[in-house]
């Protein structure tokens, strides 16, 4: 199977160079690498074009973000499988062969996560998608090895074959086909959780999507937008949010909103008591923005329902069936496994 390596960039030449490097020495052979440029500043197109030939550059006139880089280097891929990658990464020389190993003649799944470690400590799972990812009822993604700033290390624990809610941005290959039903990333996110969208809709397409615990990638989290920063606060909350508000059947989004509005205001509160002003504001800019674009909302419910194959009540199997806000913060469960 040919796989086609999409990599969205915005400057940061070194971290790109690691990356490509690393790519560079993965065993499998049949693949090619693009990498989408976000309209870089730093001279990250000539450097690409001098030093890496075989990468075939598509040079954005804009930065359009995860979401958007990765869509506009769907049409130049030569792949039947498309391999989203973060260039903030480094990779096991095998990680390639264990994935396409995963999904090999199997055309229910469409989407499959390597086993993501953290770059620095490399003991750790990282932040972004550890051993797979998964959801609560009011749209709060967590991943085994991962909840909230809580991250475990890797003992074996999740060395399993699993199905997953979400495989993370991160590394995350998907079978173009089911990317191009599904209508390939929202946009409208920009960076966070648009590929927690897309295994949504790949969920309620009535494919699977799984983890692959010997296929090994490290990440440096962070490095493309820090973790505290007012950017990533309100990015993570709109479109939590925002998932929420048009995956859901109507008679769900009605009954979970208010909940999940509460759970919001709770944020606010928390901030506030902590006195991170970054953190209030951008809960608040959030629900500014969900307030005043319904007619978003309203566009991708619609583009939601033309794909829906599955009932609600069946893709709920797939989630916890409760709060992960809940069960972190007050119950004290820092651990996948001890839900």
């Amino acid at each position: 199977m040919f796989i086609s390596i999409i990599i969205p960039h915005w400057n940061g030449i070194e971290i790109l160079s690691e990356c490509l490097a690393s790519l560079k020495q993965s065993t499998y052979q049949n693949k090619e690498v693009i990498v989408v440029d976000n309209a870089s500043t730093d001279g990250s197109q000539a450097w690409i074009k001098e030093n890496h030939p075989e990468v075939t550059l598509i040079e954005n006139d804009s930065n359009y973000g995860y979401a958007g880089g990765c869509n506009r280097g769907v049409p130049s891929a030569k792949g039947d499988w498309l391999l989203f990658l973060n260039n903030d990464t480094i990779h096991e020389q095998d990680w390639m062969v264990k994935l396409a190993d995963h999904v090999s003649e199997q055309e229910e799944i469409a989407a499959v996560q390597p086993k993501i470690r953290n770059y620095y400590e490399r003991k750790k799972f990282d932040y972004a998608g550890g051993a797979g990812g998964h959801m609560d009822l009011f749209s709060f993604p967590f991943a085994k090895g991962r909840i909230f700033l809580e991250q475990e290390e890797d003992n074996g624990q999740y060395d399993k074959t699993a199905e997953i809610f979400w495989a993370s941005g991160t590394a995350i290959m998907v079978r173009k086909k089911d990317f191009e039903t599904a209508g390939g990333f929202d946009e409208t996110f920009f960076a966070h959780q648009e590929e927690i969208d897309l295994c949504w809709r790949f969920q309620l397409m009535g494919k699977k999507v799984v983890f692959a615990p010997t296929s090994v990638v490290y990440h440096k989290n962070a490095v493309s937008l820090p973790m505290h920063s007012f950017k990533k606060y309100y990015l993570n909350h709109r479109n939590s949010f925002f998932m929420l508000l048009t995956n859901y059947n109507l008679p769900l989004t009605l009954y979970f909103f208010p909940i999940r509005l509460a759970l919001e205001f709770v944020a606010i509160t928390y901030a506030l008591a902590k006195w991170d002003l970054q953190h209030f504001g951008a809960v608040f800019k959030s629900l500014f923005w969900l307030l005043t674009h319904p007619h978003v909302i309203f566009k991708k419910r619609r583009a939601v329902r033309k794909i829906r194959i599955m009932k609600d009540r069946e893709v709920l199997n797939q989630f916890y069936r409760g709060s992960i806000v809940f069960a972190h913060y007050i119950r004290g469960i820092k651990k996948y496994s001890d839900l």
